[in-house]
């Protein structure tokens, strides 16, 4: 039987790591993201799951715990943030490089320095390229839902997940939530899998060892080669978790763009902000549209361009930079799936919100304003900060 209740974004996260009841969390806690693990270890402590916690001295502690215990045939979860993801960077890479199924519940925040505890997608952006799969959630109610999803295209795949909220905006917000019976989690995740059991002394392997010149590149090429052939699988996982739980999420939603001729593009909370902005300018006839990347790893670069290709002008909004001069990360992505279309329109960057600053409504119908008067007439930088004191 279904419930409605009302919970945080972190709440939300910690209720589907009850109900995935994985065998095993190392965690070591951070804020804005400490909630998650603190409210799974109550759940630990009351007997309601199976769960070995493991609390450990750092957050590279705990990702390394996770890596041994997914290696041995564990379900595995844990919950990190800003410098906690940092600090586990370096075995990120390992996690995925050995296709480990292991599940973050991460929770965006801006990077050192300053010290900052309030949003931005830097920490996020940071460890996109170490070989994990990367969900980007607008609302409690999708950080429940990915969580569970995560957990099961994990181990259909073998790829490490992590589901993200934005920090404060969706952690510590409290909205409805939908939660599934728990049996129903249970039958639809079914039994852990992983690639391998290196604890299975009838078949002993060897795991993570030294490749030079002879065979690393190799290694690579099909760790590549696989994240690319799944994208497909990730469709067809999503489309039976629709089904199956009575949802309709798509890797790239896009919203009011069959007839758009200028667009938004953008990740997390600021969807739900952009979408209200879309639908009253939409009643005032302007043809505008928003496209929201829930999958931004792998990146599903050939239903973006197939998206966007027909606009006059695409809005891309940042909340992070890469200090490249050549601005931020979703943008140089977006760009890059741009490329190979025929027809595509003027793009421009919008880096907004670093280290929790607010968007709002009028900040998006500036940024609508600006992209019509820049794709007629692009006199200034490709770039541009928003949100910014004056």
């Amino acid at each position: 039987m279904r419930k409605i209740v009302a919970k945080t974004g972190n709440e939300a996260m910690a209720e589907a790591m009850r109900q995935i009841n994985p065998d095993v969390v190392a965690a070591y806690p951070i804020t804005p993201a400490t909630e998650i693990v603190q409210i799974f270890s109550n759940f630990v402590n009351n007997g309601q799951v199976d769960t070995i916690f493991v609390p450990t001295e750092s957050e590279h502690s705990a990702i390394s715990a996770c890596v041994g215990a997914s290696a041995s045939g564990a379900r595995v979860m844990t919950g990190t943030s800003s410098q906690g993801l940092a600090l586990m960077h370096e075995i990120l890479f390992v996690a995925g490089g050995l296709r480990l199924p292991i599940v973050i519940c991460e929770v965006n925040r801006a990077l050192s320095s300053p010290i900052n505890i309030h949003c931005d997608h830097s920490d996020t952006m940071a460890s996109r390229d170490a070989g994990w799969i990367q969900i980007f959630s607008e609302n409690p109610q999708e950080a429940y839902d990915q969580t569970i999803l995560a957990m099961k295209l994990s181990e259909d795949l073998f790829l490490p997940s992590m589901v993200t909220t934005d920090g404060f905006i969706i952690s510590h917000a409290m909205q409805k939530l939908e939660m599934y019976d728990d049996k129903e989690v249970k039958d639809y995740l079914g039994e852990p899998k992983t690639p391998f059991n290196f604890l299975n002394l009838d078949d002993p392997i060897t795991v993570g060892p030294l490749a030079l010149q002879d065979y690393y590149m190799e290694i690579k090429v099909q760790q590549s080669k696989f994240i690319n052939e799944s994208k497909k699988k990730i469709i067809n996982i999503l489309q039976d978790f629709n089904k199956r739980m009575g949802r309709n999420y798509k890797v790239v939603e896009d919203y009011f763009m069959e007839d758009a001729e200028y667009a938004i593009v953008c990740l997390g909370s600021t969807a739900g902000t952009a979408r209200y902005v879309v639908e009253n300018l939409r009643k005032k006839g302007e043809k505008v549209g928003l496209l929201k990347i829930r999958f931004y790893r792998p990146f599903f670069d050939e239903q973006i361009m197939d998206i966007l290709k027909n606009l006059k002008g695409c809005a891309v909004l940042d909340r992070s930079d890469m200090f490249a001069s050549t601005g931020g990360h979703l943008f140089n992505d977006v760009k890059s799936a741009l490329y190979a279309s025929q027809k595509h329109p003027i793009i421009r960057d919008y880096i907004y919100g670093l280290g929790g600053r607010d968007i709002d409504i009028e900040d998006i119908e500036e940024v609508f304003k600006d992209i019509k008067e820049f794709s007629t007439n692009k006199n200034e930088e490709f770039v541009k900060y928003i949100t910014v004191r004056e």
